[in-house]
């Protein structure tokens, strides 16, 4: 089960594509949790993800979370996924760079 969290400024938008993203892991029988969180519990929470997702609007702090959390994949949202809510993509990129 691999386990993907997203952060954004306080944790509200990246929610909604969560159940998004919800939604499309389970119509691919893609097995994984998904969470999001506001970025000031990205340190304590981020080590334990397989994969770190950004919102676009925090992608300014891409090194910074990389620096918190080795060894854990940090990339920023797809901008037009973002802004259409479009979990199947979000999912279909986390698999792309797991190698899933």
């Amino acid at each position: 089960m691999r386990n993907i969290i997203l952060f954004c400024n306080q944790g509200m938008s990246t929610s909604l594509l969560v159940k998004k993203m919800e939604e499309a892991a389970k119509a691919m029988a893609y097995d994984c949790q998904i969470y999001a969180y506001p970025m000031v519990e990205a340190e304590q929470v981020g080590k334990a993800a397989d994969m770190i997702l950004l919102g676009p609007q925090v992608r300014f702090k891409q090194k910074e979370i990389a620096g918190k959390c080795p060894g854990v994949p940090v990339e920023v949202i797809d901008i037009s996924a973002y802004g259409t809510m479009n979990g199947e993509k979000v999912i279909n990129d986390v698999k792309t760079k797991l190698g899933d």
